[in-house]
C-alpha cells in the first residue's frame, strides 16, 4: 500500500512569499544553504514514507523536528526581508 505523503517544500508552505524565497535564494548565501538543506531533508523524510522504508520514528521525528527549526529560520527571513529590514 502506497502512503499519501504530505509535501512540505517551500513553496507549499508559503505560497505568499514566493517571489521572496527566489530573490534571497539568489542574494543570500545563509539563506540559499539553509533552503538547500531543507529541501534535501524535506526529500529525504518524503522518500521514506512514501516508500515505507524501515526506519525507527524517533530517527523521521528527529528529521522532522530539524526540518521545522529550518523552515522556522527561513521564515523569520523571508519576513524581514519582505518588511525591508
Amino acid at each position: 500500500m502506497i502512503m499519501q505523503v504530505e509535501h512540505h517544500d517551500l513553496h507549499h508552505e508559503f505560497p505568499e512569499y514566493l517571489d521572496v524565497i527566489h530573490a534571497l535564494k539568489a542574494a543570500s548565501e545563509p539563506f540559499g544553504t539553509l533552503y538547500d538543506e531543507y529541501q534535501h531533508l524535506t526529500s529525504e523524510v518524503e522518500r521514506l514514507e512514501e516508500e515505507d522504508l524501515p526506519v525507527d520514528d524517533f530517527a523521521i521525528e528527529t528529521m522532522k523536528k530539524h526540518r521545522v527549526r529550518l523552515k522556522d529560520q527561513m521564515y523569520r527571513m523571508l519576513v524581514a526581508h519582505k518588511n525591508g529590514d
